[in-house]
C-alpha cells in the first residue's frame, strides 16, 4: 500500500512510500492529485533524509541505557565512564536491553543511522533488528558522543528508489532545527516502516 508523508513546514518535499522504498518526492499536492488512493500522514514541521550520528559504538556499547524500572538505581539518564563498564561488568546480559533501549533512543533523535564499528553482537544485532544503516564516520568528530551531536548530519536527498529512509521534526525550518536539535523528532522512518512516533 501507497503511503504519502507530508509535513505542514515543508510542503514541497513530500514523500510516497511504496513497501520499503520511496515511489516519489515532490510537491504534496502533486503526489496527492496523483496517488489519490495512497494512505495521508500528515506531520507538523519539516520532512528531511534523517541523521546520522557518528558515535554508534560509544553510545550503544560504552554506554548503559537504564530501564525506567532502575531509575532509583541509575537515573533515567544514558550512564558513560568507568560506571557504565561496571555495570556491564557485573551483569553481561544488560548489554543487549541497553542497545535496544539506546536505539530507541537514537530513533526518538530522527537518527536513522550512525557512525563507528560496532564490535559487539548485541548493539549489532539491535541496529540490525531496528533497520539503521551503518557507515563510516567522519574524521574529524564534532565532539564528545551524543544523541544530539553538533553539526547534525543529514542524509543525501531522498530520490525515487532509494531506501524508505527519513525524520519529521516539529520545527518550522532548518536553522530551527540546528538551534533546538534533533529531540524536536515526531516521527522516524526507516525500511518505510513508521520506527518513531512521538506521542
Amino acid at each position: 500500500m501507497l503511503t504519502l508523508h507530508a509535513a505542514e513546514a515543508s510542503p514541497e518535499l513530500a514523500v510516497l512510500v511504496d513497501g520499503p522504498l520511496v515511489a516519489a518526492v515532490g510537491p504534496y499536492e502533486e503526489l496527492a492529485d496523483a496517488h489519490q488512493d495512497a494512505r495521508l500522514r500528515r506531520w507538523p514541521g519539516i520532512l528531511t533524509p534523517g541523521l546520522i550520528n557518528p558515535y554508534g559504538p560509544e553510545l550503544l556499547e560504552a554506554t548503559y541505557h537504564p530501564d525506567p524500572r532502575e531509575a532509583a538505581e541509575f537515573g533515567t539518564e544514558p550512564v558513560t565512564g568507568e560506571r557504565a563498564q561496571d555495570i556491564f561488568e557485573a551483569d553481561p546480559a544488560r548489554r543487549g536491553a541497553s542497545a535496544r533501549r539506546g536505539v530507541q533512543r537514537l530513533l526518538a533523535h530522527g537518527t536513522v543511522a550512525v557512525g563507528g564499528e560496532l564490535r559487539g553482537r548485541a548493539a549489532a544485532d539491535a541496529v540490525r533488528r531496528a533497520g539503521l544503516a551503518v557507515g563510516r564516520r567522519p574524521p574529524n568528530l564534532p565532539g564528545p558522543p551524543s544523541l544530539t551531536p553538533a553539526p547534525l548530519v543529514l542524509l543525501p536527498p531522498l530520490a525515487a528508489g532509494a531506501p524508505a529512509r527519513f525524520a519529521v521534526f516539529d520545527v518550522s525550518d532548518r536553522a530551527e532545527l540546528v538551534r533546538r536539535g534533533p529531540a524536536t523528532c515526531v516521527a522516524t522512518v526507516i525500511g518505510g516502516r513508521l520506527v518513531y512516533r512521538a506521542r
